[in-house]
């Protein structure tokens, strides 16, 4: 990357984390929503994020095309809302209680197995780098370092989700962990966010400072 690609890409990285943040705005309103409603709000939360993302995805196709996250979550958030609204009392209360925590997981597992050949923060980036740097070393790199470090805070988030329910199921009227809820459900998730913004944001700047000197221009 020469000097003048690496200044643009310093210039347009905050462009590109807040892009990246967006695309996640509907499973934040999905976890938000559903953890207010209770279990039977899951469908009506999934379906929520259902019309954010297909919102999404009609203001991407008329700049850029499809995002590969935003059509994930369709699949994802129309497929609990089906099951949702179609199953009963019991099914609300899996979806509550193991469903929502497990979005997640799967969104977090999801990038981490598509990071090194296909890194979701790519599609972002391109949106503000010019096409011939897209299939650069300096470019890809950076991408899947940033894409495997949102992969394994969601995953982080989800697990301690997930352990919450696992900790509620097992706990009786009288218990109060207080203490420990406010680590899993509020700490954890708060820390792993802006572990992974503050990444994005530096990294990418980083990258190309560390990069050895000779090394030749991508």
């Amino acid at each position: 990357m020469t000097e003048h690609a690496a200044g643009t890409q310093r210039d347009r990285s905050p462009v590109t984390l807040l892009s990246i943040v967006a695309g996640f705005v509907p499973w934040i309103a999905f976890s938000f929503v559903s953890t207010r409603l209770a279990a039977n709000g899951v469908a009506w939360s999934a379906l929520i994020a259902v019309a954010m993302t297909v919102i999404a995805l009609v203001h991407g196709l008329r700049r850029h095309g499809p995002i590969r996250l935003n059509l994930f979550s369709l699949v994802l958030f129309g497929v609990m809302a089906v099951v949702g609204f179609v199953g009963g009392p019991d099914v609300d209360r899996w979806l509550f209680d193991w469903g929502r925590p497990l979005v997640g997981v799967v969104l977090g597992l999801m990038i981490l197995v598509s990071a090194p050949f296909s890194p979701f923060t790519a599609e972002y980036a391109r949106q503000s780098t010019p096409r011939e740097y897209w299939g650069s070393p300096t470019f890809l790199k950076i991408n899947r370092t940033i894409s495997l470090v949102w992969g394994v805070a969601l995953v982080v988030m989800g697990a301690a989700a997930v352990v919450v329910s696992a900790l509620d199921a097992q706990a009786d009227a009288t218990d109060s962990p207080y203490l420990l809820d406010l680590l899993l459900n509020w700490v954890v998730p708060i820390v792993a966010i802006v572990v992974a913004v503050r990444f994005t944001a530096v990294y990418p700047d980083r990258a190309t400072r560390d990069r050895p000197a000779g090394t030749p221009a991508d």
